[in-house]
């Protein structure tokens, strides 16, 4: 029986698609997490990225506990071992970091968790297999392009890459990605129109999202 830190990576792999989101309010974030559940998403990322993320998250994962058992929530932009402890307390599934932080990967990897550092160089690629990562996020990833995956890849033979920033759900953007040898994409406002939810259209979200994972499927595997 796989652990959770082989089911996070294995999810990610096979959805393709990493989402990752914040919001300030509690009600717009777990309306947000149903509109991923209902789409067909098992596996995401809310963002540290505001003074209501530790409150939010614990509602996510007490809504999460109730109805939806098969989900793994991961929490992302993590970037000190105290940030990390306060998540890992809450029962996060996985850390994502846009660093390489050993003492992130330490506290993480201590507990059999996931840990996906963000990287950009060669270097900090280097670092972050060196420190335990098996995946590691490209961001930004509109600074470099699918050309820098391909560049770089046989270099590092046993990681997973997933890009996160200049990921667009359509499909040349897609193909480009997938076809440098990406493991999966990581997609925030790109996947997640501010627009529906500003309207608090969380259906016609959810019906976008799903649309978004179709096509991600189908160019995964062109």
């Amino acid at each position: 029986m796989m652990n959770k830190k082989e089911r996070v990576i294995q999810q990610i792999i096979q959805s393709g698609l990493l989402p990752l989101y914040y919001h300030e309010n509690k009600d717009v974030s777990i309306n947000i997490l149903r509109a991923l559940y209902q789409s067909g998403v098992r596996v995401l990322e809310y963002t540290n990225r505001g003074k209501n993320a530790l409150v939010n998250f614990k509602a996510l994962k007490t809504v999460a506990e109730k109805e939806m058992p098969d989900l793994l929530l991961g929490i992302g932009t993590i970037k000190t071992a105290e940030t990390a402890k306060e998540f890992l307390d809450l029962g996060t599934d996985f850390i994502v970091s846009p660093i390489v932080s050993p003492d992130v990967a330490k506290i993480v990897l201590e507990k059999n968790l996931a840990w996906i550092p963000g990287c950009l160089t060669p270097t900090e690629i280097h670092q972050a297999q060196t420190f335990g990562a098996t995946l590691v996020k490209i961001f930004p990833g509109n600074l470099v392009g699918p050309s820098y995956i391909q560049s770089i890849k046989d270099i590092f033979p046993e990681l997973l890459f997933m890009p996160t920033g200049g990921v667009e759900p359509e499909e040349q953007n897609l193909k480009a990605w997938f076809g440098a040898g990406v493991s999966a994409v990581g997609m925030g406002s790109k996947l997640l129109q501010t627009n529906l939810i500003e309207e608090g259209n969380f259906e016609a979200l959810s019906d976008y999202i799903t649309k978004a994972t179709i096509l991600i499927q189908s160019c995964k595997q062109s």
